[in-house]
This record gives structure tokens, sequence and C-alpha cells, in this order.
């Protein structure tokens, strides 16, 4: 970040207020992490709607409406399960937007096909969702604040670029 450039939590927190748009976040790997950093910004709460620390399998099909099937055939972490956090959290909260996050922070834990690093974050909104596959090879603590920091750039380019919505 450059000196004196605005933090992008704090970025986004301005850019939602001011459209009147609101957020919900489904976190697993990075527990709650973006949460935090959206909430130490002032005016979070209008912004802010909801946020799930999913870790567990249950809790992703209890809280955020994740189908038992795509976590047997995919597993927790995947394009799929992302995909329906971040649609679950949006469409329980009846949010604008909702981030979504799932992998594997290591340092076990990680196959071939999906090593340790792999991470999956979504991007639910009214135009539908997108998710992004990142490989972020890092110990705990970094691999959280990587992570956290592609999913809230992920929502400011896409909330920058939106044209403002109307409830």
């Amino acid at each position: 970040m450059k000196p004196n450039s605005e933090a992008l939590e704090a970025a986004i927190v301005r850019l939602l207020a001011a459209r009147k748009q609101t957020l919900a976040l489904a976190e697993s790997c990075t527990g709650g992490l973006i949460a935090h950093r959206l909430t130490n910004v002032a005016g979070a709460s209008a912004v802010l709607l909801c946020g799930v620390v999913s870790y567990s399998n249950q809790a992703k099909m209890d809280f955020l409406g994740v189908r038992a099937e795509s976590l047997a055939t995919h597993g927790a972490v995947s394009e799929v399960v992302a995909r329906e956090m971040a649609e679950g959290a949006r469409h329980r909260t009846r949010s604008d937007y909702a981030l979504a996050i799932t992998g594997i922070a290591g340092p076990t834990g990680g196959t071939p096909e999906k090593p340790v690093g792999t991470v999956f974050i979504a991007l639910a909104q009214a135009a539908g969702t997108q998710v992004l596959r990142n490989l972020n090879v890092f110990d705990r603590e970094t691999f959280k604040r990587v992570t956290s920091d592609q999913a809230l750039d992920l929502l400011r380019k896409v909330a920058d670029n939106a044209a403002p919505q109307s409830k």
C-alpha cells in the first residue's frame, strides 16, 4: 500500500455506504479476519450485515445452505462450495454482495490436486457469482492476510465498476 493510500477495508466501507449497499461474509480459512478488518472501520455497521465463520462442513450446510452432495463430491475447498457459500450468505441476509472464502491454510491438509495454499474466493451479487482460485503458499498468518487482501480487492474492483444499484 502506498503512503497515504486508503486501506482496502476503508475504501469498501466508504464505497458501499455511499451507495447504500450491503455485504455479508462467509469465511472459513480466514477465520473472521475479513469481518475483523471491516469492523475496524468507522461506519462499517451501515454496510456489514453478517459474518459467518463456517469452519466445519456442518456449519457450511446449516448456516449457508451448502449442499451435502457438493461437499461429498467436490470437497469443502472447491469452486462449487465457495460459490454455494457466497450465494447462501447473500440469499439468507438479502445483501447486495457476499464474499466467501474456503481454502487450505496448512501446513498440512493438502493433496496433489489441492496443495496447501489453495484458496477459493467467491463474490455473489445480483449480476451473478464469480470465483477465483489462488495459490497462497505462506505460513498460516500470512496466508490469512494475503487471502483477505485478495477477497477485499476483488470486492472493491467489482463494486467500483458496478453501476450504483437501487433497492
